[in-house]
């Protein structure tokens, strides 16, 4: 989206840089789910309502909701309103808060799956890079045993480059080597 401000400072601020933070990898699983059939542009442009409508993704306030929020959340303009996306999210709340119960931290099983480390593409071309790799497959499988939702492998991959497990900048971004470094 070039030519977008919104866009633009995603790009050049966030999108890409290796997060390792639970709460934040599992804002951003959630909210690639709501992307799902829409534009990334979409969600980044209701990313605030979003926060404001999930109590800031804290997980544990999520996981707490009952049917008088989810009718808050269908009512909110400012958001997607999916009946299957909001469930997801909440059961996906509920997901995360009984894995940091078990003694399983979201990051270190998000991460798990590299090492703990990015993995480095050197992709020159828009064309080259694809929408989803045998990585994000095993990873969506993973996502889709613990019960998650709106997590197969087009959508994990999108969130695996926004989260820098993949760093997928081209090699002729200014951000490629900065991401890398």
């Amino acid at each position: 989206m070039a030519g977008d401000p919104l866009y633009e400072a995603y790009h050049d601020t966030e999108w890409g840089v290796p997060e390792y933070d639970s709460r934040a990898l599992w804002e951003k699983l959630v909210l690639d789910g709501f992307q799902a059939g829409l534009a990334w542009i979409t969600i980044l442009r209701k990313r605030d309502a979003f926060r404001a409508a999930f109590d800031n993704f804290d997980p544990d306030k999520v996981a707490a909701y009952g049917e008088a929020d989810r009718a808050r959340l269908m009512a909110d303009a400012g958001i997607v309103r999916s009946n299957a996306k909001i469930d997801a999210a909440i059961s996906s709340a509920r997901i995360y808060v009984a894995m940091r119960e078990a003694g399983e931290d979201f990051s270190d099983f998000c991460w798990g799956f590299t090492g703990g480390k990015p993995l480095q593409n050197s992709f020159s071309d828009v064309g080259q890079v694809p929408a989803k790799t045998e990585l994000a497959e095993t990873v969506a499988k993973a996502l889709k045993a613990k019960g998650f939702k709106f997590v197969g492998p087009v959508i994990v991959y999108a969130w695996m480059q926004a989260v820098g497990i993949v760093n997928d900048h081209l090699t002729c971004c200014f951000r490629h080597d900065a991401v890398k470094a």
